[in-house]
């Protein structure tokens, strides 16, 4: 017995229909992956090397702030004075001066001459020496300061009458030049002898002068005087 099959219930004819149907969209898919497969590939260079990575460090700049100083208060303005011209009336009282020229009066113009007054600075005295190294000395010695002195020596007549007699004590400076100044009584006898003394003092010659340091200075000395009876 042939078995018959209905037209809508035969799938053989639809067999090829659905195979072509499926070639299509698998064809579909496939085209779809390699066309996004070829999209996301990247060409690397990438050797497998890693260098060093350097941080840069960002330094934030700061600016510096001027100091702001404190706005001083200007001074304060002086008061302005104002200048108050006294103007004169027509009426008033002016005394006028007539300077009269040379030539005008015919006399000679004086000129007076002021000197100029210079004040004379005082030498300052040197120093007076009361020891040195070297001694003021009369010429020849201390035996012919004596002589020198009995022979120039005259004993005041009142005394020799009331016997006095004694020694005078005289001192006295010797400048650099070997001069007697400043003779003075230290020790007093008589008031005719110690008169006397100084006059046979001043009348003296010049002494060496007494140096310091090789040096001629001035110098006390003192010198004794005798008045003796005989």
């Amino acid at each position: 017995m042939e078995v018959k099959k209905s037209p809508k219930a035969d799938l053989e004819g639809k067999k090829t229909t659905g195979l072509l149907i499926g070639y299509v969209l698998i064809l579909a898919v496939m085209f779809v992956a390699f066309e996004w497969t070829d999209r996301d590939k990247q060409v690397t260079t990438d050797t497998g090397i890693v260098g060093p990575i350097f941080e840069e460090e960002m330094i934030p700049i700061t600016e510096q702030q001027e100091e702001k100083q404190p706005e001083q208060a200007p001074p304060p303005e002086a008061p302005k004075v104002e200048e108050v011209l006294q103007i004169a009336d027509n009426d008033a009282n002016v005394q006028e001066t007539d300077i009269a020229s040379s030539e005008e009066t015919g006399q000679a113009v004086e000129i007076k001459y002021t000197p100029v007054e210079v004040e004379e600075e005082e030498p300052e005295e040197e120093e007076i020496f009361q020891v040195v190294e070297e001694q003021a000395s009369f010429p020849g010695g201390y035996g012919e300061c004596l002589k020198w002195l009995q022979k120039n020596m005259n004993y005041p007549q009142i005394a020799q009458e009331n016997g006095v007699q004694g020694q005078v004590v005289v001192r006295f400076v010797v400048n650099k030049d070997g001069s007697i100044v400043d003779p003075v009584v230290v020790r007093s006898v008589d008031p005719y002898l110690d008169k006397e003394a100084l006059r046979v003092v001043k009348m003296m010659p010049k002494w060496n002068p007494g140096k310091q340091r090789g040096k001629a200075v001035r110098c006390m000395f003192t010198l004794p005087v005798r008045f003796r009876l005989q």
